[in-house]
């Protein structure tokens, strides 16, 4: 398996509000980046959805180190979360329903497909690579094209 190092981050501006987010995709010396901007949506969806957008770049099975600097998605995924919500119908408790299921598992698919590893970095700590997915995320929030986060619900 190839092995491709991928940073994410997700941003918004208000929370919800409109959102971003950044990738950094390195195999060897080549670079991808990619970003997209969203009228209104939360953090954690931008953050998620940075993960599946790298990881979709992927045209064969590889081998990830996936950094990002968000601990929801790093400990939702190493601390089996995910898992757990989707063995009970998506709901965290017996009351509560899990958030962002549709991103959730559109992840869970990519990872039967890629052996990913989850790595958790300090956000704004002068990762080179973590502050190039901040800027990419912001710049998309303010770029205007926003499109719409068709399954965020304002509840």
């Amino acid at each position: 398996m190839k092995q491709v190092t991928i940073y994410t981050d997700g941003a918004c501006s208000g929370n919800p509000g409109a959102g971003g987010y950044g990738v950094v995709l390195l195999y060897g010396t080549a670079r991808k980046e990619l970003s997209e901007g969203f009228r209104l949506t939360t953090n954690n969806r931008m953050e998620v959805l940075a993960v599946i957008k790298g990881l979709e770049c992927l045209k064969e099975p590889c081998h990830v180190l996936l950094y990002s600097d968000s601990k929801y998605v790093v400990d939702a995924m190493n601390k089996g979360w995910v898992t757990n919500w989707r063995r009970k119908n998506w709901y965290r408790t017996p009351k509560a329903k899990a958030s962002n299921v549709d991103l959730w598992k559109r992840l869970l698919e990519l990872t039967e497909i890629h052996h990913v590893e989850f790595i958790w970095v300090k956000g704004h700590a002068a990762n080179p690579e973590n502050e190039r997915c901040d800027q990419l995320a912001r710049a998309a929030i303010n770029a205007g094209d926003l499109q719409e986060d068709e399954n965020y619900r304002n509840v």
